[in-house]
């Protein structure tokens, strides 16, 4: 059985905010980061964790939009 070690801090606390080696977590950029699936878990529910020509099927970010990009049919405006 594994466990992790997990930290919870608070970015608006004082603290926090002013120690030039944290506060990094306090950038706009990092907010809801677990919605948006910028986690080690998050990525690997993605399928990001493969690289190379096993990671065909997830170009674009995930399986149905590399499927789409390869099914869909473009033409162009003026034929």
């Amino acid at each position: 059985m594994k466990y992790y070690e997990i930290i919870l801090i608070d970015p608006s606390h004082m603290k926090i905010r002013n120690d030039p080696r944290i506060n990094w977590i306090v950038n706009p950029v990092h907010k809801h980061r677990e919605c948006r699936g910028l986690t080690s878990a998050g990525r690997k529910g993605r399928g990001l964790r493969k690289s190379g020509h096993r990671a065909n099927n997830i170009k674009g970010g995930s399986t149905r939009a590399a499927w789409l990009n390869r099914n869909m049919q473009r033409l162009k405006r003026y034929r």
